[in-house]
């Protein structure tokens, strides 16, 4: 893939009484031990509403509703180009906790608190978008 096509990538700002859900890369993984807004990769031909529901089941085995979308942006990781589709979201209705299946740990964090932490820097403008919307 030519390095200038950006990789579609989703992630889920899970909200819940004020506070939004992070999680922490693993070791051995791109950005090992940064914090991050969960979520992955847009399968070909998947719709990135679907693809954000997806990982989120796969990444921490819960269930989430979309409650809006964030204007998406793209981001230059030097190695790889990746255009950031956020969504704003919410657990279900009878959704188990989440629960760091492919992470290191999850956390709740108030969203002042967000820069305290160590996170990817393409999760970086998702806050601004955030903060905003």
């Amino acid at each position: 893939m030519p390095a200038s096509t950006p990789i579609p990538v989703v992630c889920a700002l899970i909200e819940r009484a004020g506070t939004l859900l992070i999680a922490q890369r693993p070791l051995n993984k791109h950005l090992p031990l940064k914090w991050e807004f969960p979520g992955g990769k847009v399968e070909p031909g998947e719709d990135p509403a679907a693809a954000i529901v997806r990982e989120i089941r796969e990444e921490l085995g819960c269930e989430i509703v979309i409650t809006r979308p964030l204007a998406s942006f793209q981001h230059d990781y030097k190695t790889v180009l990746i255009e950031m589709i956020p969504f704003v979201c919410v657990l279900a209705a009878g959704s188990p906790e989440p629960h760091p299946h492919e992470h290191v740990a999850i956390a709740w964090i108030i969203p002042d608190r967000l820069l305290d932490y160590d996170l990817a820097a393409a999760d970086l403008p998702a806050i601004v978008a955030y903060r905003h919307a």
